[in-house]
C-alpha cells in the first residue's frame, strides 16, 4: 500500500509554510489512491509548546487534511528508538562520543575551517574509536559513516534499488538517489557530516534515528516535503540501510520564503493560520496551492477545491515515482 505522510514539530501552529508542505505530501499520495498519515515529531520535547500539538492537527482538520491512521507520537516511541540503537551498537555500527561542541568548533577554528550559515561541519572522529560500552560520562551516540570493517557489512550484497544506492570511494560513503522533484542527488557523506548523533547527550533521541524508525514502523513509501530537508537524505538512506529497512521514494518541494529570502518558519516571525471561518480555510488553502503551483484550483467548499487539487497535481506530476 502506498502511504506518505506529513510529520510536523509541535514548537508552534502551522503557518503558510507548513501548510504547504502538508498540502504537499496530502496531494502526492491522494492522486495516486494511498493512505496519508500525521506523525508528530514531539521528540525535541525542550522546544514543543505546549498546546502546539492539539492546534496543528485541528489546523489541520479544518482544512480537510485528516490522518488515514491513529497520530503516532514520537515522544512515546523511545523503546522502538532504544532497539534501534542497540541492535547498531552490537554491531560496531555506533559508538558514543563525550565530545563537547565547544571542542568540535575549536578543532576546526584552530585549523582555519568556518562554517557556512545553516550548513554543519563534518564530525571530526575524535571518539570513533570508543568501543560500544557507554563511558561513565555523559556520551552521545553516533553512526558510523566512513569504511570499516562494520560498514563493509553493510553494503555486502547490497543492490541498489530505484529509491537509492550506497558506494564506496576509497574510505568514504557516498550516498544517491533520484529525487522526484530535484532530479539526481548524491551525498558524500564522510566528507560532509561525518558521524552523526542518533542520541544526543542530554538523552534526548535525535531526529535522524526517530524518523528512519518511525518511517519504517508505519510503512512509508513515499516522503514529500520541503527542500531544506534534502541534506537529511543521505544520512536517512544510510541510517534505513544500517537498520535494514526500505529506502522510500522522495521528493522535495520549493520553500515558502519569507521577505528576508529566508525558509519562513517560526523562527523568523511566521504567523499562525487564521481558520476560524470556511472564507478563512478557503483562502489559505488557495494561497498554499498557488504556492505548490497550482493555481488553477477552484471550489466553493474546502472538499470541492481539494478535488480539483488532487487533478491538478496529478496532471503536473505524471512523470515521477
Amino acid at each position: 500500500m502506498l502511504k506518505g505522510r506529513f510529520a510536523p514539530s509541535p514548537t508552534g501552529a502551522l503557518h503558510a509554510g507548513s501548510l504547504v508542505a502538508a498540502l504537499a505530501s496530502w496531494l502526492d499520495v491522494r492522486s495516486r489512491a494511498g493512505l496519508w498519515l500525521v506523525r508528530m515529531e514531539d521528540v525535541d520535547t525542550p522546544r514543543c509548546v505546549p498546546g502546539a500539538a492539539e492546534q496543528i492537527l485541528w489546523q489541520l482538520a479544518r482544512c480537510g487534511l485528516m490522518s488515514d491512521e491513529p497520530v503516532l507520537w514520537q515522544s512515546q516511541r523511545s523503546a522502538a528508538y532504544h532497539a534501534a540503537l542497540q541492535s547498531l551498537v552490537e554491531r560496531d555500527l555506533a559508538y558514543p562520543c563525550t565530545c563537547s561542541r565547544a571542542k568540535i568548533a575549536q578543532h576546526f577554528e584552530a585549523h582555519g575551517i568556518a562554517r557556512e550559515r545553516f550548513a554543519a561541519l563534518p564530525y571530526p572522529g575524535f571518539c570513533s574509536g570508543n568501543t560500544a560500552h557507554a563511558p561513565a560520562q555523559q556520551a552521545a551516540w553516533r553512526l558510523r559513516s566512513t569504511q570499516t570493517a562494520a560498514t563493509e557489512a553493510v553494503l555486502k550484497g547490497f543492490s541498489p534499488g530505484v529509491s537509492g544506492f550506497i558506494e564506496f570511494f576509497a574510505t568514504e560513503i557516498i550516498v544517491g538517489w533520484n529525487d522526484a522533484s530535484l532530479g539526481a542527488q548524491s551525498q558524500n557523506l564522510s566528507q560532509s557530516v561525518g558521524d552523526f548523533v542518533l542520541k544526543r547527550a542530554d538523552g534526548l533521541w535525535a531526529y535522524q534515528l526517530a524518523v528512519v524508525v518511525d518511517d519504517a514502523a508505519q510503512g512509508i513509501t513515499h516522503v514529500v516535503r520541503g527542500a531544506d530537508l534534502a541534506d537529511n537524505t543521505a544520512r536517512q538512506i544510510w541510517l534505513q540501510r544500517a537498520l535494514g529497512l526500505p529506502t522510500p521514494h522522495y521528493r522535495h518541494t520549493p520553500l515558502v520564503l519569507a521577505e528576508d529570502g529566508q525558509k519562513l518558519s517560526k523562527q523568523n516571525g511566521a504567523t499562525a493560520l487564521v481558520l476560524n471561518s470556511d472564507a478563512d480555510v478557503l483562502k489559505a488553502l488557495k494561497a498554499g496551492l498557488a504556492m505548490l503551483g497550482l493555481n488553477d484550483c477552484e471550489g466553493k467548499t474546502h472538499t470541492e477545491l481539494l478535488k480539483n487539487a488532487i487533478a491538478a497535481w496529478s496532471n503536473a506530476y505524471t512523470a515521477r515515482p
